[in-house]
């Protein structure tokens, strides 16, 4: 008998497999920010400060630095959502905070989403994002500016895309980060 005819024996036929343990289902659930939330969301973001260009910042943000942030947009009105797991671990978060701070802009909103590391590739971003557009929406807001890294950060250019983010413009060697230049990719979305 030849080896490979012993070892085609020696497995069971498929109907006889045991089929390996069901995956949990990936579980969270969306709700408003509360400043308890803050220590997990700096982690998340100083996790891309340090691994990524996806965003330009360079130095981590700090505890005061996130607490400032979440009580201007609070202030504001301006949505700022948290993905939490069953665990209570946080996942992720998005928000949205002025484009541009002259007056003329207060219908204009830039958007920021990020994931835990293992998150990622899961659906997340995409309900983050479209749960961050509807409550856009509920506040009055009318655009919505996405500025994405123009290396590095394709699923995010794609996911806007796929929510009728339309590009508008491009910089290229904007930002210097990693000892290399990186530029923008700028989309934008109608709110209606």
């Amino acid at each position: 008998m030849l080896e490979e005819e012993y070892q085609q024996r020696r497995t069971l036929p498929p109907h006889l497999r045991k089929a390996p343990p069901a995956e949990a289902p990936f579980a969270y659930r969306l709700r408003d920010a509360v400043p308890a939330d803050l220590p997990a969301v700096r982690e998340i973001y100083n996790y891309y400060v340090a691994n990524s260009t996806v965003t330009f910042d360079e130095d981590a943000m700090t505890l005061r630095e996130w607490k400032a942030k979440f009580a201007y947009l609070h202030k504001l009105g301006m949505p700022f959502l948290v993905a939490e797991a069953p665990s209570g671990q946080l996942l992720g978060y998005a928000l949205v905070s002025p484009w541009k701070q002259k007056r003329a802009y207060r219908f204009t909103v830039e958007n920021s989403i990020y994931l835990g590391p293992a998150a990622s590739g899961k659906g997340l971003g995409r309900a983050l994002l479209a749960e961050l557009i509807d409550r856009s929406k509920a506040a009055g807001l009318k655009e919505i500016i996405a500025v994405v890294a123009d290396q590095g950060a394709e699923a995010s250019i794609a996911l806007h895309e796929k929510f009728g983010f339309v590009e508008i413009g491009r910089m290229g060697r904007v930002g210097f980060k990693f000892d290399r230049w990186l530029g923008t990719v700028l989309l934008q979305k109608t709110l209606k």
